[in-house]
């Protein structure tokens, strides 16, 4: 690939930076409002990004042949408000039009979650597409949604990805790609050996949690014939004594509610004795008295066995073979033969990101930056495509 001149919008910690660079892209310019996130790019790349994007005139911009950027997608999130072009981070959209408009690169490659995809109906994709096109673009009639664990791995991040060329240069290369081939995930490859892990200690998981997920597996081997597909709302068998009086609710949560109390009432003796215990339990309440088992059927079901989260919807185990998508809240994943949370190295690996690449000092920022990245490898695929 011919060097190309990039520029690296709403930059994060870099995951552009790096697939571009490894492609022979050199990096010209770079803005993130994050000053944790300034401070991180410096340290790696030597090349201190702008602040505010709205706040740079678009002279002050290098000429440039790419756009790369993970525009800030709280507004489309379904961890968001969903307000998509009508909220004021989804506007930030717009700066990317204002830039390219100005520039014309040859080239742009946007990422963002993936339900901008299918928000309002689809139109906040048709208002993307069509401004995209108006200012001069080959962009594609649908997004591409893709994910790292196609590519073998192992984190399920489904994500938007926008290729867009200037129409002068030609038609879009088709992206083609048998999602049935893919290689195996396999969670355990991006662990550190704990002996290797300084200050572990922060990562295991401590006495109270570690009760909480006792409780729950011994629910499991209560209902192991039987293991539900549906969330366990503990706190009704408690409060409602089962299904009455819920009429007040929604049809959904009634369902729900009701195939709760099927499930304790077909195992009563047993399941009485585990609320009992469970309730004894101070931290058994809120979403800790939630449980979603999500890790199929088995024989014998183990907690231990599994890769959990502790979520807002309850206690989440999944099959050990890939990560839930980082997010930049808490709910690190845990590592359930390890009685451990992923470390940010580790997290940093399911991005792609290489050990070489110095990741801020507290775990807390360190984590929140990982899981608002972008995926090196996927960016890697998609450049290649483009460029090449």
């Amino acid at each position: 690939m011919e060097s190309l001149k990039f520029i690296d919008l709403f930059c994060g910690v870099g995951g552009f930076h790096l697939a571009l660079k490894e492609l022979g892209g050199e990096c010209v310019f770079a803005s993130d409002i994050d000053p944790d996130c300034r401070q991180i790019y410096k340290n790696n790349f030597g090349l201190e990004p702008h602040g505010d994007i709205t706040k740079v005139s678009v002279k002050e911009i290098p000429s440039h042949d790419i756009i790369c950027a993970g525009f800030p997608c709280q507004a489309f999130s379904k961890a968001g408000h969903r307000k998509g072009v009508n909220d004021p981070r989804g506007t930030l959209f717009y700066e990317i039009i204002r830039i390219a408009k100005h520039h014309q690169p040859k080239y742009m490659i946007l990422e963002n979650v993936r339900n901008l995809a299918g928000h309002d109906g689809g139109n906040t994709w048709k208002v993307v597409r069509y401004n995209l096109r108006e200012i001069g673009y080959n962009v594609s009639d649908e997004p591409i949604i893709f994910s790292p664990h196609y590519l073998g791995i192992p984190q399920h991040r489904e994500r938007v990805f926008i290729l867009c060329k200037r129409k002068d240069l030609g038609e879009l290369p088709t992206f083609t790609f048998n999602k049935k081939t893919k290689p195996e995930s396999v969670a355990f490859s991006i662990l550190q050996p704990d002996c290797e892990i300084a200050n572990i200690s922060n990562y295991k998981l401590n006495r109270r949690d570690k009760s909480i997920i006792d409780l729950w597996n011994d629910f499991t081997l209560i209902v192991k014939d039987e293991l539900p597909g549906f969330p366990i709302w503990s706190e009704w068998l408690k409060e409602l004594n089962g299904t009455d009086n819920i009429q007040q609710y929604p049809k959904w949560k009634q369902d729900i509610i009701y195939k709760n109390s099927n499930l304790f009432g077909s195992n009563k003796k047993k399941m009485d004795a585990w609320l009992t215990k469970a309730l004894s339990n101070p931290d058994f309440k809120g979403a800790k008295a939630k449980f979603e088992w999500q890790a199929g059927k088995t024989a014998e079901p183990n907690l231990w066995s599994t890769i959990m989260q502790f979520r807002p919807s309850g206690l989440r185990a999944k099959k050990p073979t890939y990560y839930p998508a980082l997010v930049a809240i808490t709910q690190t994943s845990i590592i359930g033969s390890r009685k451990r949370k992923l470390t940010p190295r580790e997290c940093a690996r399911l991005q792609y990101i290489p050990d070489t690449y110095k990741l801020h000092p507290i775990d807390r920022i360190a984590y929140k930056q990982l899981g608002n990245s972008v995926n090196v490898a996927v960016v890697r695929l998609f450049a290649k495509l483009l460029l090449e």
